[in-house]
């Protein structure tokens, strides 16, 4: 079965898109943890971080410290999160977020975004990459 991640890779779904490369593509969460939250996903679909092979891994993880890096320099905040949770849909992705302090972390706090308001946040990304 499609995940959800897949139908906004491949633009059935809206997603506001930050980075794609042959192997994964990054766009915003439409939860975030704070302004500029963004997903690192896969384009494989594979539903656990522990069956990733290394090389895509590694591939991943030297996408999210680009984002981090643009996140830090559009936002300024004192720490950039990293965090594979895995429970919201069964497609391996990093979300990758501004961290204010360890309250960041709780997803119990995500707002919401509308694509509008994500598309200015992805724009700015965009150029900070």
């Amino acid at each position: 079965m499609t995940t959800l991640f897949s139908r906004i890779i491949s633009r059935e779904l809206p997603g506001q898109f930050v980075h794609e490369d042959d192997r994964c593509a990054v766009f915003l969460s439409i939860h975030p943890l704070s302004p500029g939250h963004a997903l690192v996903v896969p384009r494989d679909e594979l539903d656990d971080w522990l069956a990733c092979p290394a090389d895509l891994r590694d591939h991943l993880f030297a996408v999210a410290q680009r984002v981090g890096r643009a996140i830090r320099a559009v936002y300024a905040p004192p720490r950039v999160g990293l965090v594979v949770a895995g429970f919201e849909v069964p497609h391996l992705h990093v979300h990758v977020f501004g961290a204010y302090g360890l309250e960041t972390f709780d997803f119990g706090h995500a707002t919401h975004a509308d694509q509008a308001e994500l598309a200015t946040v992805a724009s700015r990304l965009r150029a900070a990459m």
